[in-house]
């Protein structure tokens, strides 16, 4: 594309949905009526837009150069009739004095009460359902995470889990033969069984290894843990020092996985430990189904099947670190 002499490369910015334009295009704007000598009308019919807004796009370059063509926040550039900055600082102070609702501080500072709420959520203050009413200290979790944590380097901590899905008849299940099917009393009381997916995840390259296994049992988890440990280090991942799964029996109780633990600490120069906690949905079994996946056959076939692997972006830039387990 021929650009006006002197222009450099833009950034990349976003333009709005129903933007005929971006800055490149603005830039071939200008490039072919003021170097080209295209007629504006010329110019604007060829790009699909009116000669008002070519004309805009022309003056704005002729007062401000390539900074001109840059989209511009929508944020008004003065609000007027905003709270001044004086009465904002009177609400924080006297809800950290007073640690009083928006109700109380605003009736008595003469401030309404939806304004104050809103100064609040701008300055981010807690809830006060959130904090401690005698030391307004925030001691409850929001239900959102504030802050995402990320352990800082690979294999410093991995999360382990498993989740029990239950498994697909042969033919698929009701989004392929709707809902009719398994209405009979022989069909209700066939038990269809579970599979169960064992996932790992690396709390710092988010690397995550899979498999679909037929239980939950100590040596299953063991043997699922050891082959997880073996695929993390063809990704450079080599060391696993602690790995944080939930309360189950099989990682509470099994000899086996206590095994493969013990394993991972002889193998690593640092103690390994299994680290007992909550562990994070990490396979997303609370996303919505999709009526695009696999209805037509049954779960057998991916029941064992070799499992596949999502390095990231960063994995492959590894160098001997660590691993790490799921949570």
């Amino acid at each position: 594309m021929w650009l006006v002499e002197g222009f450099t490369r833009p950034e990349v910015l976003v333009s709005h949905a129903n933007a005929r334009l971006n800055v490149h295009g603005r830039l071939l704007l200008v490039d072919r009526v003021r170097r080209q000598g295209w007629a504006v009308a010329h110019a604007a019919k060829a790009m699909g837009i009116s000669r008002q807004c070519a004309h805009r796009w022309l003056a704005r370059f002729d007062a401000e150069g390539q900074a001109g063509l840059a989209d511009r926040p929508s944020r008004p550039r003065c609000s007027p009739r905003r709270t001044p900055a004086g009465v904002e600082q009177a609400v924080l102070a006297c809800r950290e004095e007073q640690r009083r609702g928006q109700d109380w501080i605003g009736h008595e500072l003469g401030v309404p009460a939806r304004t104050v709420a809103r100064i609040l959520r701008r300055h981010r203050v807690p809830y006060l359902r959130e904090c401690d009413p005698m030391t307004g200290e925030v001691i409850r979790s929001s239900k959102a995470t504030a802050v995402r944590y990320e352990k800082d380097y690979p294999g410093q901590l991995v999360h382990m889990d498993v989740k029990k899905i239950g498994r697909i008849p042969d033919g698929g299940g009701w989004r392929a033969h709707g809902r009719s099917i398994g209405r009979s009393g022989a069909q209700k009381r066939a038990r269809i069984g579970y599979d169960y997916v064992h996932s790992v995840v690396d709390d710092h390259t988010r690397l995550a290894y899979s498999e679909v296994l037929p239980d939950e049992r100590g040596a299953t988890c063991a043997g699922f843990l050891a082959r997880a440990a073996a695929a993390f280090a063809t990704h450079g991942i080599e060391r696993i020092e602690a790995v944080m799964t939930d309360n189950h029996f099989s990682y509470k109780k099994s000899r086996d996985v206590a095994a493969v633990v013990a394993g991972l600490r002889r193998a690593t120069s640092s103690s390994s430990r299994t680290v007992l906690g909550r562990t994070a949905k990490s396979n997303g079994s609370t996303a919505p189904c999709r009526s695009s996946g696999p209805t037509g056959t049954s779960s057998q076939p991916m029941t064992n099947a070799p499992p596949r692997l999502n390095p990231g972006s960063r994995s492959t830039t590894l160098d001997a670190a660590t691993a790490r387990s799921a949570g």
